[in-house]
């Protein structure tokens, strides 16, 4: 029961491919299934129902809903489910904007209640627009390292 031309006959006729064709398994069709070799033999069985596509699989949209659910919790986030860079999952970008702007926020924070003079505060602004500083902890080691806090704040 090799039905390998009629599955490829059948699939090209259907438009679908061979492993969504089924043939039937009913051994009283056996002779005749064997016996169609001609494109006009495949039609007729086709319309007879002895020959039919499979319907298509699809995902199942519940697991998908399901997993969604769970990373909207943090779980199936860790390092095996990523691929790409770091930079590919966080905007560069954004990451700057945020730090930039909290190193600013302190500056500013640092000049208005007097714990560093107009001149330190421009140069330190130039120096973090300049990109410096990796972070808000980097910009006040080095304000300790070079002596720039007044009152002893950090």
């Amino acid at each position: 029961m090799d039905y390998r031309l009629q599955r490829r006959l059948a699939a090209e006729i259907l438009g679908v491919g061979e492993s969504r064709i089924w043939i039937s398994p009913n051994p009283e069709h056996t002779e005749e299934l064997e016996q169609a070799v001609t494109r006009r033999d495949v039609e007729a069985l086709i319309k007879r129902g002895l020959i039919r596509v499979k319907p298509e699989k699809g995902n199942s949209h519940t697991r998908w809903l399901e997993r969604r659910r769970q990373r909207r919790k943090g779980r199936r986030r860790g390092y095996g489910k990523r691929e790409g860079k770091a930079t590919a999952r966080s905007d560069p970008k954004r990451d700057w904007i945020y730090r930039i702007r909290r190193i600013r926020r302190y500056l500013k924070w640092m000049r208005d209640h007097g714990r560093i003079d107009k001149r330190t505060y421009r140069r330190l602004y130039r120096l973090a627009k300049g990109g410096t500083f990796r972070d808000l902890g980097d910009l006040k080691r080095y304000m300790q390292e070079h002596g720039l806090v007044r009152e002893g704040a950090s």
